[in-house]
C-alpha cells in the first residue's frame, strides 16, 4: 500500500485540532515505515513532522483558490491510498478516504462561507470509498446533513497526547480553565456569568486569539481581576495548568469530539460539561454533564463539585475514561481502514 496524503490543511489553519490528528497519525505511520507520499505547499508552518526514508515530501507551489481545487496526483498505482487533510478529491481514478471532523459550518454558519464549506465537504463525503468520523454523533451528523451508505463509515475516536499526566505534589489553585475558541457555541460569555456566581473561583483562558474589545468588557464587568488570558500553551504548560487548576469548564453546545475532554481527564482535572453532542460519548460517566447550557445549571454542576468525595471520584473516573483514547489506537484503527481500502479493486 502506498498512501498518498494531500496536506492543504497546513494551509488553511496554524496548527489547529486537524492539523494535530494528521500529525499524529502519519508520525506513527513514518515511525512504522509504512510508505508516504505527502503533498506539501510552499509557504505553510510546516506543522506535521515529514521524516523517514519512507517518506517522501511533493513541494508544490498552491495554485489560486487551491484549497477548493481537485488534486492532480503523481503515480497512482493500484495499490495507491488517497486521504486529503481537507475534503479535496483527486483528479485521477484513486481509492479515496475522507475524515469528517464534525458539522459546525452546517449548524452554525450562514452565507457563503457555510455554501462553499459544505459544498466541499459533501462532494468529497459522497465520492469517497470510505469515511472516517471522530465519533459516532459525527457519523449521525453525516447521516442528517449528507447521507451515504452507511456500510461506507468507520468511527474512529480522536486521541488524546501522553504528554498529559498527573504530575505528583502539584499544589491546587483556584484556576477555571477555559480552552479553545469562544464564539458561537462555545457559550463563552455563558462561561463568564457563571464565574460571576464563583467568588472564589478565577478564569484562565487558553488559546482561542486575543480578546476582543467586546470580551474584556464582559470579562471587566463580570468578574473584574478574576481572569486571565494564557494565549496558546504548549502540550507540557497546559498539563501543568490542567494538574492544578480547580476544573476544565468546558459549556460547548456541539463538539464533533471535544479533546480537551480527555486531555483533561488524562491529566486529573475534573471536567464541568454539557450533556450535548458527542460529549456524552466522550466523556462517559467521568465528568459533571449539565442537562442545559445556562448558568443556573452551570453553577450546580459548580456546586457538586465542591463536594470532595465526588470530586476524587470523577478523578479517577476520568483516568479510566481517558485510558480509552490514545493515538496510537486511533493510527491502527485508520491503518485498518487504508488496509481495507487496499483491498478493494476499482
Amino acid at each position: 500500500m502506498k498512501l498518498i496524503v494531500d496536506g492543504i490543511i497546513e494551509n488553511l489553519q496554524d496548527n489547529g485540532g486537524c492539523t494535530v490528528y494528521f500529525a499524529q497519525i502519519l508520525s506513527f505511520m513514518q515511525n512504522n515505515k509504512i510508505d508516504l507520499n505527502y503533498i506539501r505547499f510552499k509557504d505553510t508552518q510546516g506543522h506535521i513532522p515529514l521524516f523517514g526514508e519512507n517518506t517522501q515530501v511533493n513541494f508544490q507551489a498552491p495554485k489560486w483558490q487551491e484549497r477548493w481545487r481537485d488534486v492532480n496526483l503523481q503515480q497512482v498505482t493500484n495499490d495507491t491510498v488517497f486521504h486529503s487533510t481537507h475534503y479535496r478529491l483527486a483528479k485521477q481514478k484513486v481509492k479515496t478516504v475522507t475524515t469528517v471532523h464534525d458539522f459546525t459550518y452546517e449548524l452554525y454558519r450562514k452565507g457563503p462561507a457555510k455554501w462553499m464549506h459544505s459544498w466541499q465537504k459533501f462532494r468529497a463525503i459522497r465520492n469517497s470509498h470510505l469515511v472516517i468520523c471522530v465519533s459516532q454523533n459525527t457519523a449521525d451528523d453525516l447521516m442528517k446533513f449528507c447521507p451515504i451508505d452507511p456500510s461506507k463509515i468507520r468511527v474512529v475516536y480522536n486521541g488524546v497526547s501522553s504528554d498529559y499526566y498527573p504530575i505528583d505534589n502539584t499544589e491546587q489553585t483556584n484556576e477555571v480553565v477555559f480552552i479553545g475558541a469562544r464564539g458561537w457555541y462555545k457559550n463563552f460569555t455563558l462561561a463568564v456569568q457563571t464565574l460571576k456566581h464563583q467568588p472564589d473561583l478565577t478564569l484562565s483562558i487558553v488559546g482561542g486569539g486575543k480578546l476582543s474589545d467586546e470580551e474584556l468588557r464582559l470579562l471587566e464587568a463580570t468578574i473584574p481581576g478574576r481572569y486571565e488570558w494564557l494565549g496558546r500553551l504548549t502540550d507540557e504548560q497546559l498539563n501543568k495548568l490542567y494538574n492544578r487548576a480547580h476544573c476544565l469548564f468546558y459549556p460547548s453546545s456541539y463538539e464533533g469530539f471535544g479533546i480537551p475532554v480527555i486531555e483533561a481527564m488524562r491529566s486529573g482535572c475534573p471536567v464541568i460539561a454539557v450533556n450535548v453532542s458527542s460529549i456524552p460519548e466522550v466523556a462517559g460517566s467521568a465528568a459533571i454533564l449539565t442537562q442545559q447550557a445556562d448558568v443556573a445549571s452551570f453553577n450546580q454542576a459548580f456546586s457538586t463539585l465542591d463536594n470532595q468525595q465526588v470530586r476524587s471520584d470523577i478523578i479517577e473516573k476520568g483516568f479510566k475514561q481517558a485510558s480509552r483514547f490514545s493515538w496510537e489506537k486511533c493510527y491502527q484503527d485508520t491503518l485498518a481502514v487504508y488496509q481495507e481500502l487496499d483491498a478493494i479493486s476499482l
